[in-house]
């Protein structure tokens, strides 16, 4: 007894059919060309493929704005701050390198004792300052050459570091004060530096002039 033939064998013949037909009406079009027959299967195909797809339901949430601010490379910043600390000597003598004179003064070759004397009589506008009370010697020169990178890069030319003057140091003395000022000195960035007026710090603070930033 034959079987009797379901809704979907018939389907598939139709299927069948329509390919035939595609196939041969390909053939007989111009090369390139695609056919009526063609397109209809390739939309029947289409419809069948996509008949369980349903539109997304829409959530109500809004995309934030892109940020305009770009990253900014702080842990590169604290690297190159650190490298420059360490490339400063400890060896290096402060005292050694002051003047003997009443200024208490260190000026880099080319720089004129005038240009030091306005920097003591406070006719340069102090831009920014560093404090060092409560820092071991390691933690302050980290802070001086990140403190100088800041400074030379916001193109800031007079700033004032506060060292102390040692009174909570073992057996008084002011470790930072002579450290400080070797520092400084090895700084090409420094052109000049000078002890503090009295309302400014005085023996326990230094005025420092720096050179003005390089243009671009």
């Amino acid at each position: 007894m034959r079987a009797k033939r379901s809704p979907l064998d018939s389907l598939d013949s139709l299927r069948e059919e329509l390919a035939k037909k595609a196939l041969a009406d390909a053939k007989a079009a111009k090369p390139g060309a695609k056919t009526r027959g063609v397109l209809d299967l390739e939309r029947q195909l289409f419809i069948e493929h996509v008949k369980d797809v349903r539109p997304l339901v829409a959530s109500g949430r809004v995309a934030p704005p892109a940020s305009d601010v770009k990253p900014v490379a702080r842990q590169r910043a604290l690297d190159e701050a650190r490298a420059l600390a360490e490339s400063l000597s400890d060896a290096v003598d402060g005292d050694a390198l002051l003047e003997t004179d009443d200024l208490l003064s260190w000026r880099r070759t080319g720089i004129s004792a005038d240009i030091v004397r306005k920097l003591r009589r406070g006719e340069w506008v102090v831009q920014a300052e560093l404090d060092l009370h409560g820092l071991r010697r390691d933690e302050a020169r980290l802070e001086v050459s990140e403190f100088l990178r800041a400074s030379i890069k916001r193109g800031l030319r007079c700033v004032r570091v506060i060292h102390g003057k040692g009174l909570g140091s073992a057996g008084g003395q002011p470790v930072l004060k002579a450290k400080v000022r070797g520092w400084l000195a090895q700084r090409d960035e420094v052109l000049a530096f000078c002890q503090a007026r009295a309302k400014d710090g005085g023996s326990g603070a230094l005025m420092v002039l720096l050179r003005p930033a390089r243009k671009p």
